[in-house]
Formats: C-alpha cells, sequence, structure tokens
C-alpha cells in the first residue's frame, strides 16, 4: 500500500467510511440560487423576464442583456400595436415550453428512447435556450430584432423555437412503445 497519497491513509479512510450518508461530498445535488434570489426587472416587474435576461446575458454583461431584450419588446411594441408586449413575450415562452421529451435509457445492452413528462423547471428553461438558440442562429441583423420576431413568431405558434418544440413531441410519440422504461 503506497503512502503517497492522502486518501490511502487509513484515518482518512476510517473517516470516509464512517460519515453519515448525508453529509458526503457526492450527495449534494447541483443548484443555482437563482430561483430564490431572482429580482423582477426593473421595467415591467416580471421575474420571467429577469431570467430571460439573465439567459441572455453573456459574460456578465447584463446591461447589454437588458438593452437587447427590453429592445425586442419596443419592436414588438411597434409591430404589434394591439399587444402588450410583456404578454406576447410570456405567450411565447408558454407557447414554446414542451410537454412530453424523450431520455435515453439503457436496458439490458440496448438503449432506449423513453419518452418523459417534463418538469416545469425544465420545460421554463428548454423554451427559453430554444428561442435563444433559434435567435442566436438567425446571422446578419441585431440581436433584438432577431429576438423580436422570434417572439412574435412563437406567438403565433411558428418559427425555429416551435418546430424544435414539435419535432421534441414527435420523437416522444414516435417512441411510445418504450414508455414502459419510463423511471
Amino acid at each position: 500500500m503506497a503512502w503517497g497519497h492522502v486518501f490511502n491513509v487509513p484515518e482518512f479512510l476510517w473517516h470516509v467510511k464512517n460519515v453519515p450518508h448525508k453529509v458526503g461530498l457526492f450527495d449534494m445535488a447541483k443548484r443555482t440560487a437563482s430561483a430564490e434570489t431572482l429580482k423582477p426587472d426593473p421595467v415591467y416587474g416580471s421575474k420571467l423576464a429577469s431570467k430571460f435576461i439573465n439567459c441572455l446575458m453573456w459574460q456578465g454583461k447584463k446591461a447589454t442583456a437588458q438593452r437587447i431584450f427590453y429592445g425586442a419588446l419596443d419592436q414588438i411594441k411597434v409591430r404589434m400595436k394591439d399587444a402588450n408586449p410583456i404578454q406576447v413575450f410570456e405567450q411565447a415562452i408558454e407557447n414554446v415550453k414542451p410537454t412530453v421529451e424523450v431520455r435515453s435509457k439503457r436496458v439490458g445492452g440496448a438503449t432506449y428512447q423513453v419518452p418523459m413528462q417534463v418538469k416545469d423547471k425544465r420545460k421554463l428553461s428548454l423554451s427559453i435556450r430554444w428561442i435563444l438558440s433559434a435567435s442566436r442562429g438567425k446571422a446578419g441583423r441585431p440581436m433584438a430584432q432577431r429576438l423580436a420576431e422570434e417572439f412574435m413568431a412563437a406567438y403565433r405558434r411558428e418559427g425555429e423555437a416551435m418546430t424544435k418544440r414539435d419535432n421534441t413531441i414527435k420523437m416522444a410519440d414516435s417512441n411510445k412503445a418504450f414508455a414502459h422504461f419510463a423511471w
């Protein structure tokens, strides 16, 4: 037995073996404090808008992310005069949320795509991620304009983010024969 590493020292091994289960280093779940500490955005007072701005932000540049987001809502206000821009944004997020998705499950050496219900927190994160990736994927115009177009398209149940959602639901529907593998 090599004594070069601290992990091989008998006192350390005794300590690891006799530590209560809940105190273990590897049992802590990954979580963020964003749900508890998230403040509503300054213009509309919406926590969803604040969450979206945080997801839009790169390298801690929150002012830039806010300028892009509010610029997109201003363009929605100009193009859709009869609609409230924050309601268009919230409805777009709601429309893109998926109900089911497929997850890989390994059973007896084979990997199956098992359809599963999506939890509310994951629904929100997927919809935000899909809208952002769809608007970032379109090059050539300012980000606020691309984001506004994606919001309006998702509001009308169109666009790249809605296509991604529909493909996810179709994939889950085509694999419902493996639903009995759900855990």
